[in-house]
């Protein structure tokens, strides 16, 4: 996402306000604060099975790799901090947003010019429907399935839904229609241990952005959303634009997001955690 929410002030969230989503428990926030000028932006995220070891892809082109600390099941810190340039960052902003691990391999996806590509890699076939796309509408969100297969979707409608893609046998193809609602549109995405599609979605509202996360079955077939984390109201979190979804020692399955600052003095970099009952 770049500057279209340049103008938005971010309120701050009131104890008052910020008692968790009915089903869900809210377990804290992390900010980012990280000295190099490249630490900001953040809209894809990806965590291994641990919750612990973090990589983030800034729209900007840069890779965030660290360690992070829990402390009574809620993030304290990170170590073992590391930031490296996506190929083409040193020219022009490559519009990074989503981002989808494959075994060793990371694949990203793009919204400027509407694609997906491995990470110092190649990038995959682009479908005519990608190039129709409009500019900063396109995949932002991006998550792989226990079988290999890449999905994305964009923030574009069609029709009153966002086509959701599959890559599959060298193509991408269309299995499903989320349906949209209320004014949001996805922005990130992840698998859970059961096949299950996590779908992150967001809503500017003038003076700051509701987030929710809707979960779905992908098959072949009308896709038939369930709310699991119910819209925030505006300001209990930044940009929320990453998402990933995995289960701690006490087989939780959690909810950890990232949030987009747009380098924005009056946006937040923070990391957010929910668990879901």
């Amino acid at each position: 996402m770049r500057r279209r929410f340049a103008a938005a002030l971010i309120l701050a969230c009131l104890p008052a306000s910020c008692a968790p989503p009915e089903g869900v428990t809210f377990l804290g926030r992390h900010a980012l604060a990280l000295e190099d000028p490249r630490a900001g932006g953040f809209s894809g995220l990806e965590l291994d099975a641990t919750g612990t070891r973090l990589v983030a892809v800034s729209d900007r082109g840069a890779l965030l790799e660290a360690r992070l600390h829990r402390e009574g099941g809620r993030i304290a810190g990170l170590s073992a901090v590391r930031l490296s340039d996506l190929p083409g960052a040193g020219a022009r902003a490559p519009d990074a947003e989503g981002l989808a691990r494959l075994g060793e391999r990371l694949w990203i996806s793009y919204e400027g010019r509407a694609r997906v590509a491995r990470h110092r890699g190649d990038t995959l076939p682009r479908p005519a429907a990608f190039a129709a796309w409009p500019e900063n509408r396109g995949p932002e969100a991006l998550a792989v399935d226990g079988a290999g297969r890449l999905y994305t979707l964009p923030e574009a409608a069609e029709g009153g839904a966002f086509p959701l893609y599959r890559f599959a046998e060298g193509r991408w193809r269309r299995i499903g229609r989320l349906p949209r609602d209320g004014g949001f549109v996805p922005v990130g995405a992840d698998f859970d241990d059961a096949g299950r599609l996590y779908i992150l979605e967001r809503a500017f509202v003038g003076l700051g952005f509701r987030s929710r996360v809707r979960r779905v079955r992908p098959g072949d077939g009308p896709l038939d959303p369930e709310t699991v984390l119910p819209a925030t109201p505006p300001g209990r979190h930044g940009n929320l634009e990453g998402l990933a979804v995995w289960r701690d020692g006490g087989g939780r399955l959690r909810l950890t997001m990232i949030a987009d600052d747009n380098f924005l003095p009056v946006q937040r970099s923070e990391i957010v955690d929910y668990a879901l009952p």
